[in-house]
Formats: structure tokens, C-alpha cells, sequence
């Protein structure tokens, strides 16, 4: 079964990462706002930008963060972690430092975006899997997460419905 999903990333630095993971046909994700309906949402202010990510979290039963090099503690990516949670969408990381953005460069690994979020007096990263592929070959990367993110997704959903 197609799960529908919801993707968390940074923008600016992981758009281009994000988009081979969300063009990979495997799971049906959500459309991503282009750079003119980005620059509106975010020209309303805040709460234009709740309601834009609390619409697009509507109907989905997984949000995926997709974890580059500074993702972690971003206030709307923790925004929509935290909203996916309480909703009761399941909720999993995976690493997209090692996938090439537009100019063929990788990056570092970033933190770890469960961490300093609690469920209850637990760290959400005690709970939730945060997957970082094996292979460094960008190639390698792609194939690792294509084969495995619908089974990822699965896990997550089964994960939330246990708390």
C-alpha cells in the first residue's frame, strides 16, 4: 500500500537532496511548494507558514525528515515533527548528507533532529529510527534509501501506534 507522506528538510540547503528522494516513485509524497509559493507562505508570516505545513501534514500518514547538515533544532522542522507526533503519523529520519546536491558536492552528517524533542520525559530519538546509509557513494546512497524507505515508513507507522 502507497503510504502518503510528509517531507521535512531545510530548504535552501537540501532542496536539491530532498528532491531525489522525493522523485524516487517509490512512496507518494507531498507536492513541494515551488520558490514563488515558498516566498508567499513565508511573506504571511508565521502563521501562514503553520497553516501551510499543518494543510500539506493533513491526510498523510508519515512524516520523513530527511536529515542534512543542519536540520536539527530548526523551529518548523521541529514544528512539524512535534504536530506529526501528536497526531499520530509516524515519524522517521533519514541521513541525505552523502547524496550530491545540484553542484555534486556532498556534506557532513548532521545532528541527530529527535533529540531535543520529548515524548512524555523520553527523547524522541530513544523512539524514533534515524537511518544513515552504509555506502558513501552517493549512487549507493540512492539505491540504499530507494530499496528500503517504504519498509522504513512501515516500521515508523508501527513504531507511533505503540505509543
Amino acid at each position: 500500500m502507497a503510504r502518503k507522506t510528509f517531507f521535512s528538510f531545510h530548504y535552501v540547503p537540501d532542496n536539491w537532496r530532498a528532491s531525489q528522494v522525493r522523485n524516487m516513485g517509490v512512496i507518494e509524497g507531498n507536492q513541494p511548494a515551488s520558490d514563488n509559493d515558498w516566498e508567499k507562505v513565508v511573506g504571511g508570516g508565521n502563521t501562514a507558514i503553520q497553516k501551510w505545513i499543518d494543510d500539506q501534514l493533513s491526510g498523510r500518514t508519515c512524516t520523513v525528515v530527511l536529515i542534512g547538515k543542519d536540520t536539527a533544532d530548526r523551529k518548523w522542522i521541529n514544528y512539524e515533527i512535534e504536530k506529526s507526533w501528536k497526531d499520530g503519523k509516524g515519524v522517521l529520519g533519514i541521513h541525505i548528507h552523502n547524496l550530491k546536491n545540484s553542484a555534486g558536492d556532498q556534506t557532513t552528517k548532521g545532528a541527530n533532529p529527535f533529540k531535543n524533542i520529548y515524548v512524555g520525559d523520553k527523547k524522541m530519538s530513544e523512539i524514533v529510527n534515524c537511518h544513515d546509509s552504509i555506502y558513501s557513494s552517493s549512487t549507493y546512497v540512492y539505491d540504499d534509501i530507494k530499496e528500503n524507505i517504504e519498509k522504513w515508513i512501515e516500521e515508523a507507522i508501527k513504531i507511533r501506534n505503540n505509543y
